[in-house]
């Protein structure tokens, strides 16, 4: 073979080799940088094909207008608590401080989550009985209500290149009367009960690189974590909630990613707590307690910190 036809034919066979995976990225957004607060629940994940999917946006993300949400492509809602939907939020980013959370400015009746799907035109991606409330809301601020998108136990939903299903969380979920307002709202605030949209989920997320994500959700302990979560759907990545009281707690939530479910790899949230100090694990804390409790590395959801992880669920940079 003459030296032009080897060149060429070394060329080709680089050009033949497989492309090497992308990562999927993952941005807290917390309420102070750098550190892991007790409101701390919002979570950007971002696909290698670019769409982005922002997860519980809590109290901690700054209203529709904060300037860390750039593009949101889907918003998922675990259930319809304050702290995870949005009733209340922060003025902004790094507003208050870790220990004394600023969540003064109120999102009522629209909710967090609400007000940042109209201003993102997002999908909002729920399961349960809470979709219509969804496309109510939606539809009452001049929205789209059919982007609000059913994803129901055992089923799920390809939206831009992700697939996403709910799987069971052990939680309640009833809807704020405040959030329904007018007569019927005041009845039922009155009589101390809440609206019903079904039970509480949580997310398994398949992105297109492979990678597949369980967000715990607030839940308990249930056998699905075992036979649907790790049996089913070989979640890689956990996003587990270690709060205690109102949630697995560090000692529960250890048995669920080591026996349970069994990824390569585990971010805590939803901890109740000043869970570092200077970016720092604070000695004595639930996180700590959770992190000396498993058997996987444990990845602390720093504010406007990127971690990137693989197929595998390995962290490949920003841990």
């Amino acid at each position: 073979m003459n030296k032009p036809i080897a060149a060429l034919a070394i060329l080709g066979g680089l050009f033949a080799l497989p492309t090497f995976a992308q990562t999927v990225k993952v941005t807290p957004l917390g309420g102070i940088d750098g550190e892991f607060c007790p409101q701390d629940r919002a979570l950007v994940f971002e696909d290698p094909n670019g769409t982005r999917i922002l997860y519980d946006p809590g109290r901690t993300v700054a209203g529709a207008t904060d300037p860390r949400l750039g593009k949101i492509d889907i918003i998922l809602v675990s259930h319809m608590h304050g702290d995870h939907l949005g009733n209340a939020h922060n003025k902004a980013p790094n507003s208050g401080a870790c220990d004394k959370p600023d969540m003064s400015v109120s999102a009522m009746p629209n909710s967090s989550a609400v007000n940042i799907a109209l201003a993102k035109n997002s999908k909002i991606v729920t399961g349960s009985e809470m979709p219509p409330f969804f496309a109510a809301k939606l539809k009452a601020n001049n929205g789209n209500p059919a982007n609000s998108i059913l994803a129901r136990f055992g089923g799920s939903v390809l939206v831009s290149g992700v697939r996403i299903a709910t799987v069971a969380a052990l939680h309640s979920n009833g809807v704020d009367p405040d959030y329904i307002g007018g007569e019927l709202g005041k009845a039922m605030k009155e009589a101390g009960i809440a609206g019903d949209v079904g039970l509480a989920t949580g997310y398994v997320l398949k992105f297109s690189n492979g990678l597949v994500v369980y967000l715990s959700g607030d839940t308990g302990i249930t056998a699905d974590q075992d036979l649907v979560v790790r049996g089913h759907y070989g979640a890689k990545l956990a996003v587990m909630n270690i709060g205690d009281g109102f949630t697995t707690g560090p000692a529960e939530a250890a048995y669920v990613i080591n026996d349970l479910v069994k990824p390569a790899s585990v971010i805590p949230s939803h901890a109740n707590e000043v869970g570092t100090v200077d970016g720092k694990v604070r000695p004595g804390s639930k996180t700590e307690a959770f992190i000396k409790a498993i058997k996987v590395p444990a990845h602390i959801p720093l504010s406007g910190k990127t971690m990137e992880f693989d197929a595998a669920g390995k962290c490949t940079a920003g841990c």
